[in-house]
């Protein structure tokens, strides 16, 4: 019996508005990932890229179709469900950072584990092995403003796989970075990606941080337009 992929879309649709204000972002996306990964994401903007992602993190529900994840229907849970397999299942990096200015690296990353309830001595200690793993180790006590921007997406990543993910969902991870730190932060999500096997779904406008990726998926006009591998070594 062959095992369920981590990820499928199936007949994945996405309505916003109604009468003449109604928009279709996807129209039937097909789309299967199976663990262990590595994604990218393209496509021009209105492409229903960002649409699907927000599925895919079970931050928004389809209109129509099916997203399994895991084998079990993310369609049919409710808010809070979706919030348990977020948390749970799920880190996530934004081009933006998404950093507490006024706290420290340390207490940024120890964010998802105090929503989890983890003790403080726990918290801690993971903590400091995520910025360890990111490259940071000894930049526990700096804010936002002390850290260069690859050191502030450093933080984020360490932020997203602090609890030990299935899957990190990277939206434009480099869109605020200079060509150098963007290589540096790429190659650091092969790295998790390959040594941990953290599968990783990747949006992105450059095609330089797409071949990284095993996969380059595109969309165009709320469809998948392509689908391939994209010859990198695991």
């Amino acid at each position: 019996m062959t095992a369920s992929p981590l990820i499928r879309l199936t007949g994945i649709t996405k309505i916003y508005g109604q009468g003449q204000a109604l928009f279709q972002a996807l129209k039937g996306i097909e789309l299967t990932v199976e663990a262990g990964d590595f994604v990218a994401i393209m496509g021009p903007s209105g492409s229903g890229k960002s649409t699907a992602m927000n599925i895919l993190g079970c931050l928004d529900t389809p209109s129509e179709g099916s997203y399994q994840f895991q084998g079990v229907a993310v369609e049919t849970m409710d808010r809070n469900q979706r919030a348990l397999v977020r948390r749970h299942f799920l880190g996530f990096v934004f081009q933006g950072f998404n950093l507490l200015a006024r706290t420290t690296a340390l207490e940024n990353v120890e964010l998802p584990l105090i929503y989890r309830g983890q003790k403080a001595v726990l918290r801690h200690a993971a903590a400091r092995a995520a910025l360890e793993q990111v490259g940071l180790k000894g930049w526990e006590q700096h804010t936002p403003a002390e850290l260069s921007g690859g050191q502030q997406q450093r933080v984020a990543i360490a932020r997203a796989i602090v609890t030990r993910p299935a899957v990190l969902l990277a939206d434009e991870p480099t869109g605020n970075l200079d060509t150098k730190t963007s290589e540096e932060i790429m190659e650091l999500l092969c790295t998790l990606n390959r040594e941990q096997g953290i599968t990783v779904l990747m949006v992105t406008h450059e095609p330089d941080m797409a071949r990284y990726a095993k996969r380059i998926v595109r969309f165009v006009d709320g469809q998948v337009e392509s689908d391939h591998a994209n010859g990198r070594a695991a």
